[in-house]
């Protein structure tokens, strides 16, 4: 127990933060992916495809795409769809892409079907959110799980629903940058904060002259850019290799009620407090007794079930708990109330409420 929580936090407890770089900070405005989505079908599958009954959006799916490659199709033909599967593909267009350039997609099934392995995605068009198309898919499928089944056992690993096609995607239209437009660019700081906004301003002016930089709000930041794209980008480079002091992060408690576990930032702080936690455990248990009746007796043995049920409640100790001035201190004082993850949960939200928290507790 006393160990769970500072191999958790272990990675906080290193020396004194350093100044960051500004890329590592804030994007610039502009500068970002644009998600792609696109319905396709995914063919070639040892009978592990979606079933004509219960996705009967398969079947129209595939008389359309045999239509288009010129085969015709008797209306009211039923067509097996065991071998394939309907599929929802997914990429991220990265900024500055280029037509030509490979994207990685996700492929997802929508279906009943059993697995994707084996299958190969038929040219599917992506969509941005415009609706326009912006790029196009096809390839084999690549799953990372193994399932196999026999006599009503089964056994499966990881996911064989979704898989992966590497570069399967090729940008067909690309997307206007903004980048080398106007005389400023803008500077959007990933958390808002108006002290990191202002030593930002402060380190660009520092950098490349007074009047460079100056804040709009606690998360934007306009820069005077040089107007040609070539300069832009030499300017755009050195300026994301500032040094930057950030400011201190707000004292933070992140807990995950579901799997107990608890993340704390190095802000947090503890005043002065006493606890005392005890447990109540009810136990309850079936022990089954066997009713014989008499040789001579017109009866018939008959199992009956006796329950115990007990009830202990530990008695909780007061701890008394100290200041606590870094997360170091923290982390001891907190190992010392020797509780499990779940009860320390219950315990931090009372400390907050009784005010010896100094820290903001967010629930996940």
């Amino acid at each position: 127990m006393k160990k769970w929580l500072c191999l958790l936090l272990c990675g906080l407890l290193a020396a004194p933060a350093l100044a960051d770089r500004l890329k590592d900070l804030a994007n610039i405005a502009g500068v970002r992916p644009n998600q792609l989505t696109g319905y396709g079908l995914v063919v070639g599958l040892d009978g592990t495809g979606d079933k004509n009954t219960s996705s009967p959006f398969m079947g129209q799916s595939l008389t359309n795409m045999l239509t288009q490659l010129g085969v015709n199709i008797p209306a009211g033909t039923k067509i097996d769809t065991k071998n394939a599967a309907a599929v929802i593909v997914t990429a991220s267009l990265p900024p500055f892409a280029r037509a030509g350039q490979q994207l990685d997609v996700t492929v997802s099934s929508i279906g009943d079907s059993k697995s994707l392995r084996g299958g190969t995605l038929i040219m599917a068009p992506l969509k941005g959110a415009d609706g326009q198309i912006y790029a196009m898919a096809q390839g084999n499928v690549v799953i990372g799980g193994a399932g196999a089944s026999s006599g009503g056992s089964s056994a499966q690993i990881n996911q064989l629903s979704s898989g992966r096609i590497p570069d399967g995607a090729t940008v067909e239209r690309e997307i206007p940058s903004q980048l080398g437009t106007g005389d400023f660019i803008r500077l959007e700081l990933v958390n808002d904060d108006f002290t990191t906004a202002e030593r930002v301003v402060q380190a660009i002016n520092r950098g490349f002259g007074p009047e460079t930089a100056r804040a709009l709000d606690g998360r934007t930041i306009q820069v005077r850019a040089p107007f040609d794209t070539n300069d832009r980008v030499q300017f755009l480079a050195r300026m994301e290799n500032l040094a930057v002091d950030p400011a201190e992060v707000s004292p933070l408690v992140i807990i995950n009620a579901r799997t107990g576990s608890i993340v704390m930032n190095q802000g947090v702080r503890l005043a002065p407090c006493a606890v005392s936690h005890g447990n109540l455990s009810v136990t309850v248990s079936n022990t089954p007794q066997v009713s014989q009746p008499n040789p001579l007796a017109n009866g018939r043995t008959t199992v009956t079930n006796q329950a115990n049920i007990s009830v202990k409640t530990d008695n909780g100790k007061v701890f008394n708990v100290p200041g606590s001035a870094n997360l170091s201190q923290v982390v001891n004082a907190l190992n010392a109330l020797g509780a499990t993850p779940q009860d320390l949960i219950s315990i931090l939200q009372a400390m907050k409420a009784a005010g010896s928290l100094k820290a903001d507790l967010q629930i996940i």
